[in-house]
């Protein structure tokens, strides 16, 4: 059983991963830096090597921390891990950090024939294109661009798309409940306005994933194109058999 914290009831490798959290989010701890040895967590906590060595691996596991063989522990890039349907928002909220949005493009259109068809609307059916840049810890992760029925969302346009979330916005203003996602994903070199925006070199590869999403009905709510950092982001799947 994992060593129990004296003062408040967790388990040891929980107090010591709650300890680092803080400190890497706080920002006392940065990308890059290393973090203490196992044997100097389990002097610092009290603890096991056995606990300290558990904390360290759990939170490199989360994509927090990684260990370089024969150097030491360090804090590693953020990354996401499509791993649950969320938004961007509740993505970065999950580690810890704020999504901030830059709207590029917000309007009305009624010329984008893959969106209709992806939404199952008519070819001549209006529809919201909203392409936003996708922030976090002050670098760009993703360039994403979604549409939907301006039919079923006609006051979406002045909505605080710059600062909350387009699931939130969805589910409160319009009770609309998300279900869940049909994927396509593949990789692609970075066009130069993309690889401008996402600050990346132009042919770079990216993550490109292409998102039908619907409601817990079945109806198809919004169409995404979004091209991904590939060194922000992991996409874990399970298989089976």
């Amino acid at each position: 059983m994992p060593a129990k914290s004296r003062s408040n009831g967790l388990p040891a490798y929980q107090r010591i991963q709650g300890t680092l959290r803080k400190r890497i989010d706080s920002g006392e701890l940065r990308t890059g830096d290393a973090v203490p040895s196992e044997r100097d967590l389990a002097k610092i906590h009290q603890v096991s090597l056995m606990t300290a060595r558990h904390a360290l691996a759990s939170l490199e596991r989360e994509g927090v921390v990684e260990r370089r063989r024969g150097i030491g522990t360090f804090v590693s890039t953020p990354k996401i891990h499509f791993n649950k349907l969320m938004s961007y928002t509740e993505q970065m909220a999950s580690r810890s950090m704020t999504a901030v949005s830059k709207v590029l493009f917000a309007k009305m259109i009624d010329d984008e024939q893959e969106a209709n068809a992806r939404l199952s609307l008519s070819p001549k059916s209006g529809v919201i294109k909203l392409e936003r840049l996708r922030h976090a810890a002050g670098e760009p992760f993703a360039l994403e661009t979604c549409y939907l029925s301006a039919a079923q969302f006609p006051a979406l346009l002045s909505a605080p798309l710059q600062r909350e979330s387009l699931f939130g916005i969805i589910e409160r203003d319009y009770k609309v409940e998300i279900g869940y996602a049909d994927e396509e994903v593949d990789a692609t070199a970075a066009d130069p306005r993309t690889a401008d925006l996402l600050d990346v070199p132009r042919r770079e590869p990216l993550l490109r994933i292409r998102q039908v999403i619907f409601s817990t009905n079945g109806k198809a709510v919004m169409y995404v194109l979004g091209f991904y950092r590939s060194d922000r982001h992991n996409l874990v799947i399970r298989r089976f058999r």
